[in-house]
C-alpha cells in the first residue's frame, strides 16, 4: 500500500534529500518533524540490528532506525555529518539515521518515475519512485509503508492509527 504523492498548487512536491552509502534518497518533507545530530541511543535487547535503540526526545521515547543497516548498504560509520531525521508517521514519532542531509527540493510529477521491478530480487515496496534532476538520481522512499511494515513493527498500520 503506497501513500499518495502530495502536490501543491504549483504541482510541486517538496522532499528532504539525504545520503546513504553514496546514493541520494528523499522523503516527503511533510513527514519530517526535525533534523538532529546523531547521539548515542539506549540499546534495546532482542530487536533487529537496524533498530539502533531509543532516545528521549522532549519526554517522548523515539525508536531510532539506521537506514544504512536496514538497506544493507555496508557498515554504518558515524561521523559529524551523521544525522537523525525525526519523522511523524501516523500517530508515532520515529528517527532514521542517515549519512548526511543535503537539501530540500521541489519535484514536479513529471520528474518522478515509477520504481522499476526487479523480479523478486529486491523488495521495492518502500520505493515511491525515482527522480532525475540534472545529473542527480534520487530514490524516493515511502516512509509510511516502511515503518508500518510487518518486519519493522515500529508503527501500527495507518488504519489502526486512525481508528
Amino acid at each position: 500500500m503506497s501513500e499518495t504523492i502530495a502536490v501543491t498548487e504549483t504541482d510541486q512536491r517538496e522532499v528532504l534529500v539525504f545520503t546513504l552509502g553514496g546514493e541520494e534518497y528523499a522523503v516527503d518533507i511533510l513527514k519530517v518533524q526535525e533534523i538532529r545530530g546523531y547521539s548515542n541511543v539506549t540499546r534495546i535487547a532482542n530487536v533487529p540490528e537496524f533498530i539502533k535503540g531509543v532516545t528521549n526526545l522532549r519526554g517522548e521515547i523515539v525508536p531510532i532506525v539506521d537506514l544504512r543497516i536496514k538497506f544493507a548498504l555496508g557498515e554504518a560509520d558515524y561521523t559529524e555529518h551523521t544525522v537523525v531525521i525525526v519523522l511523524n508517521i501516523g500517530e508515532r514519532v520515529v528517527g532514521i539515521v542517515v549519512d548526511s542531509v543535503s537539501d530540500v527540493i521541489g519535484l514536479s510529477a513529471e520528474q518522478i518515475k515509477p520504481a522499476p521491478e526487479f523480479g523478486g530480487q529486491m523488495n521495492t515496496a518502500y520505493l515511491q519512485g525515482l527522480a532525475s534532476i540534472e545529473e542527480r538520481m534520487l530514490i524516493l522512499i515511502d516512509v509510511e509503508a516502511m515503518m508500518t511494515s510487518r518486519e519493522m513493527a515500529l508503527v501500527d498500520t495507518l488504519d489502526a492509527a486512525t481508528a
